[in-house]
């Protein structure tokens, strides 16, 4: 029996999953991703991720058909590129030849949300679709298109959604640039408002509940507690998310005129089908074409559609 490797690298969690020839997933297991370190830290952590899934389903991940894997950044050849997200990754890093030196199998690498989408796409919340915008939302604000069954890369860089411009000469983004909707959205920059937020002498229990999960970052499970807890910056923070979106989203719905927009990523999934139905009533104002607006739904997927997408990668390569 054929068994795949899949593995989702995100700028909080690494997510790894075995799966059969018929895409049923065998096992599971997630690693934080290292905070410190460079490239080589945060691949060993991902054999790591792997090897805890293939232990879950009772396989040799030596004997793995294959190994995919999702990850930020440019990939070329098998190497990852401008990961900003991810500790200390300067410059270009051989991930696929590093993992397949250290499991044993074929690995391919493919950009962490265009993976994503189309597994959306072919088994998730856009399977009846022909046209589709994958937006994930998590450490930063990523981007998949599909346009007539097809994914869309353009030239290489297509789907960067994250930077597209929501306000002229606004926030600084970790691009470098300002008023890109990452700047308001991602999660990382959302971080980084609540704490100038704190000290301008605003109160919240976000860091509070961090540290009383153990956590190091304010993960996607954090602002939900926060949520829940009713903690008012929070629910003000995610409100100037939700607009960015709702905004920015809408632009480039209004340039391609997609039938369905698929909200993922560690906050999409985590925040779920309330903050979906807030981003789409966000967008109505700016659609140009607001008597038919694209089906607005969350990825089906959930936590794996990552892993899964990356699966596909190598069942695609046959």
């Amino acid at each position: 029996m054929s068994t795949f490797g899949g593995i989702d690298l995100g700028g909080t969690k690494i997510q790894a999953a075995i799966l059969d020839a018929k895409n049923k997933v065998l096992g599971s297991a997630r690693r934080p991703t290292p905070t410190e370190g460079g490239p080589a830290d945060v691949a060993k952590e991902m054999e790591g991720a792997l090897r805890d899934a293939a232990k879950d389903a009772k396989v040799d991940p030596t004997k793995l058909t294959g190994l995919g894997v999702g990850s930020p950044g440019t990939i070329e050849d098998g190497s990852v590129t401008s990961a900003r997200n991810l500790p200390g990754w300067e410059g270009s890093f051989p991930l696929a030849q590093t993992l397949e030196d250290s499991l044993g199998c074929k690995v391919r690498v493919g950009n962490d949300v265009r993976v994503a989408t189309n597994a959306e796409f072919k088994l998730g919340a856009g399977r009846d679709s022909e046209s589709l915008l994958g937006v994930f939302w998590g450490t930063g604000v990523g981007g998949g298109v599909i346009l007539n069954g097809e994914p869309w890369l353009g030239r290489g860089a297509a789907g960067e959604i994250g930077h597209v411009v929501v306000e002229i000469g606004g926030a600084r983004c970790t691009c470098g640039r300002l008023g890109c909707m990452e700047a308001y959205a991602g999660r990382a920059a959302m971080e980084a408002h609540v704490g100038d937020l704190i000290e301008k002498g605003h109160k919240t229990d976000l860091f509070k509940l961090m540290k009383e999960r153990d956590r190091t970052r304010l993960t996607s499970g954090i602002w939900a507690r926060a949520l829940h807890h009713e903690d008012k910056l929070a629910g003000q923070v995610l409100d100037r998310a939700v607009r960015a979106l709702g905004a920015g989203v809408a632009s480039i719905v209004n340039v391609l005129d997609v039938e369905s927009v698929v909200i993922g990523g560690g906050l999409g999934v985590r925040l779920g089908e309330p903050y979906a139905k807030r981003i789409e009533e966000a967008m109505l104002p700016h659609l140009f074409v607001d008597s038919r607006p694209p089906k607005v739904q969350v990825a089906e997927l959930g936590d794996l559609g990552g892993a899964i997408g990356a699966v596909l990668l190598v069942q695609d390569e046959g």
